[in-house]
């Protein structure tokens, strides 16, 4: 590590800086939305964490709040499913008395050539990403209008809801609406005072995502580090500080903005997953059954 990367693993904001504060984040017991969930609790927050599966969700909370000493509670919801959006909201109001902030994060995705997809599986990532985040976002949103309360919703998309990409088609597609609608609310719903806003991370790699997803030495091949002009990929406490900085009132004045955070990735080549065209034919039945198990 050299100096001017070490400050990619501190947090960046004072240890109040979300104190009182409730926020959800949907898909938040796994990956990036844990992450960030960890330090908002960190910084004083309480956290919603859900997803469909609530075995998951519960370790992770407890695992959560024995690492910040913060209170998270874990509520089991189909952001697909409005009905389960709004019973998911009643418990996070019942628990702390209200709810601050909305990250719309839950996603999934099929890695493919488009063809070779069902129109089910197109459905499936459209549902869960557009829809679950409109679903959400509504949900908040006459919440917050009824009990005028100044609310803050952060969607997490990608570079490529505005540059497009290959293989990942119908990921792009609910991106971009997603996009759309941050920009569309952030204009209707700002005299009410909330602000809507969105993150559009580059490579911030998982553990063991690209090995499971690329067989063999194809997950070297499509080595991330190449496409960022930085030669590196995003540490996780770097999205978790832009991310804080964007549910917290410092940010009060930052209103329908998209915010990439790639290292330049998206200007150094459009289209995150384009490059998959080296990728042979015969290996796309491994790699579909990856991501099958992956989602």
């Amino acid at each position: 590590m050299n100096e001017n990367t070490a400050t990619a693993y501190q947090g960046m904001l004072r240890d109040d800086a979300l104190k009182g504060k409730t926020i959800i984040i949907t898909g938040g017991g796994t990956g990036l939305g844990r992450s960030m969930g960890t330090y908002f609790l960190k910084l004083g927050a309480n956290l919603v964490i859900t997803s469909r599966k609530l075995d998951v969700l519960k370790q992770a909370a407890d695992e959560m709040e024995a690492e910040t000493g913060g209170k998270v509670i874990a509520v089991a919801c189909d952001v697909r499913k409005y009905d389960e959006v709004e019973n998911m909201l009643k418990q996070a109001i019942d628990t702390f008395g209200r709810v601050d902030a909305l990250m719309n994060n839950a996603a999934g995705n099929f890695i493919s050539p488009t063809e070779r997809l069902s129109s089910n599986a197109f459905s499936a990532v459209i549902d869960i990403v557009l829809k679950g985040s409109a679903n959400c976002s509504l949900a908040l949103g006459k919440y917050w209008i009824g009990e005028k309360i100044p609310g803050n919703i952060l969607n997490i998309v990608t570079t490529y809801a505005f540059t497009g990409s290959a293989y990942v088609v119908p990921s792009a597609c609910a991106k971009g609406g997603v996009l759309a609608m941050t920009r569309s609310l952030a204009v209707e719903w700002g005299r009410h005072g909330i602000r809507t806003n969105a993150i559009a991370p580059g490579p911030f790699p998982t553990k063991g995502a690209w090995e499971r997803l690329l067989p063999g030495d194809m997950a070297k091949k499509f080595d991330f580090k190449n496409r960022v002009p930085l030669k590196r990929v995003g540490e996780h406490q770097e999205l978790a500080n832009l991310a804080a900085f964007l549910v917290s009132d410092f940010s009060g004045y930052i209103n329908g903005e998209v915010i990439t955070i790639d290292g330049g990735e998206w200007l150094h080549g459009a289209g995150q997953f384009s490059a998959l065209e080296m990728v042979p034919d015969e290996m796309w039945d491994s790699i579909e059954q990856a991501t099958r198990k992956a989602n």
